[in-house]
């Protein structure tokens, strides 16, 4: 078991030195990033991070608003592209890579198989986005292998349901845009030649999220529609059900399960993607809203990518803690989006509305599966930490990113920008502030400066700034190389709960132990109140680390400062003042 580190990055914004910012810009206006623009230096300074994995978030073909006609591909239509970049889980083909990307369209996927290759000679791994539960309205492949049809070619649109079909179809009734786009129009209400004539569907398909309606609500995810997996629409699996004694067995014998079943046409389809971009380079995947596919198909699809390369890597959203386990252990999950639990918890204690005591509950809860929980407080999803809406203050996500990172033997993912502070506060049109956008063209200002022109040196930071990025390098760095965060974890807030009391709701502490090193880490999220006070070792952590009285050396690997744990009668007690925002990582010298 080790920790790894991944980076994700929207990767049509990393490279984008424009700084225009002109809300619904177009991508002549704002500037785009390219596959070009992660270069040797670039992905070194990544590695150099503390990096394991990047994750290419946005690299699959999607739904756009762009003239690529000369490339042969059709333009979309913009009532159903939202944004002017469009939507990343709006994919068109899945055989094909955005066109925005490449300097040369036509030699788009080349342009990435070079960026693939480029990232591992720096030494990190690549992650790429799998979109399962939906796909854009219309999908058309241009890059199809052999063999291989589009998303709802052979469909019978007569039909609700069948098996095989990929789609769900509303029969006799066409789709209809939204109400609410004539109120909020597409591309801002600006006028474009694509929007005359209207978007026409006949039948309608159900849209991504699932609604069953021919003019979905504004708040569906009106433009995607819904893949089928063979559920049929009253709920029921037109399929084999993965026997319950499957739960603890590995990939192979999950694979060896499906061989000679009946798989509905859209678990081969997504295999063979899958596979595809596999053989190809690609070390793993991201999986989008992974919950609204049956657990059966994970089976499938994870244990035939496993059987390829059992060292791919395979995460996912799932939101509800109550299918951890199954996605984990039925569907073939490596890692899952420990934001439910772990992240909205954090995010509270850094608003103020959260206790520290519920890191605990959370850790002891997930323990049987923590290895499981990927940890992060940011993605493309959530709010920046210094936005307003957050914390407002990028220093008060160091408490708890080293929570996040130090916690559990789990894999810790930051989102480009959060190393220097980015606050998400541009207006860019279908995405608003507090988020960097993901449907927009846009410059994302911290990161440029960090960016410099291509430099990638960090030339235009503030001091702030790079303090800032050096605590996530040294953090990161850290993690990769402490044995003791491979091994086992121990609470200290109970035993400590009269003593920090009445910060117990912002201060935290916690042990990690291993043959070769002992770690204590403590934190006070409070930006504003310090308290000085002797942490307790309690009897059962000083007997197990076989302390006997005496004092021992501490270094903080974080801050180089050093302390002092003394033991008497086979309890510890470490003086430290916890000053604003303290995040301390303290190593036993023995």
């Amino acid at each position: 078991m080790k920790k790894q580190n991944i980076y994700q990055v929207f990767t049509r914004l990393f490279g984008n030195t424009k700084t225009t910012n002109q809300p619904w810009g177009t991508l002549e206006h704002n500037g785009v990033g390219k596959f070009s623009d992660f270069t040797d230096k670039a992905l070194n300074e990544i590695r150099e991070l503390g990096i394991t994995h990047i994750w290419y978030t946005g690299v699959p073909h999607h739904a756009i608003v762009a003239d690529y006609s000369s490339y042969g591909i059709k333009n979309d239509h913009p009532s159903v592209v939202k944004g002017r970049a469009g939507s990343p889980y709006a994919v068109k083909d899945y055989y094909s890579v955005n066109p925005d990307l490449a300097d040369d369209p036509s030699q788009r996927n080349e342009e990435f198989f070079a960026l693939v290759e480029r990232t591992h000679k720096a030494g990190m791994k690549v992650i790429i986005d799998i979109v399962p539960n939906h796909v854009a309205r219309v999908y058309k492949g241009l890059n199809n292998p052999e063999g291989v049809t589009d998303f709802g070619s052979d469909d019978d649109t007569s039909l609700e349901y069948h098996r095989d079909n990929n789609f769900y179809y509303i029969p006799n009734q066409a789709f209809t845009a939204p109400d609410e786009l004539f109120y909020n129009p597409p591309l801002g209400g600006e006028p474009h030649p694509d929007l005359t004539p209207q978007y026409e569907e006949f039948p309608a398909k159900w849209t991504g999220n699932g609604s069953r309606l021919a003019k979905p609500n504004a708040d569906d995810w009106y433009e995607t529609v819904k893949v089928n997996y063979g559920v049929k629409p009253d709920g029921t699996k037109d399929f084999d059900v993965l026997p319950e004694e499957y739960r603890h067995k590995d990939h192979q014998a999950h694979f060896e399960f499906w061989q000679n079943k009946r798989i509905p046409d859209s678990w081969v389809k997504f295999r063979d993607i899958a596979i595809y971009w596999i053989k190809l380079g690609v070390d793993g995947f991201r999986y989008d809203m992974a919950e609204m596919v049956p657990i059966e198909f994970w089976s499938y699809m994870n244990a035939w990518i496993k059987h390829i390369n059992p060292d791919a890597f395979l995460m996912a959203e799932v939101y509800q803690p109550n299918l951890y386990r199954d996605y984990i252990q039925l569907g073939k999950m490596d890692y899952l989006y420990d934001k439910v639990d772990l992240y909205d918890g954090l995010k509270a204690i850094m608003q103020g509305h959260g206790s520290t005591r519920e890191i605990g509950r959370i850790q002891h809860e997930l323990a049987d599966i923590e290895h499981h929980m990927l940890h992060f407080l940011e993605n493309h999803d959530e709010q920046r930490i210094a936005s307003p809406e957050f914390a407002n203050n990028a220093d008060k996500g160091k408490p708890a990113m080293l929570v996040s990172t130090c916690l559990s033997t789990s894999p810790t993912m930051i989102y480009f920008g959060q190393e220097v502070g980015e606050l998400g506060a541009e207006s860019a049109g279908f995405g608003q502030p507090s988020r960097t956008s993901i449907f927009d063209y846009i410059g994302v200002p911290h990161h440029q400066r960090w960016m410099n022109q291509g430099k990638f040196d960090g030339g235009q930071l503030s001091d702030s700034e790079k303090s800032l990025r050096e605590f996530y390098r040294t953090l990161l760095n850290l993690a990769l190389k402490s044995p003791a965060l491979t091994g086992k974890y121990h609470d200290l807030y109970c035993a400590n709960f009269d003593v920090f009391d009445d910060m117990q709701d912002q201060l935290f502490a916690f042990a990690r132990s291993h043959e070769e090193q002992k770690l204590i880490i403590a934190v006070n999220f409070s930006d504003t109140k310090s308290k000085t006070l002797d942490l307790i070792i309690p009897r059962e952590l000083i007997e197990e680390w076989q302390l006997s009285s005496g004092t021992y050396a501490l270094r903080d690997e974080l801050n180089e400062a050093r302390y002092e744990l003394n033991v008497r009668e086979q309890v510890g007690v470490i003086q430290i003042r916890f000053v604003p925002l303290a995040s301390l990582l303290l190593a036993l010298d023995r």
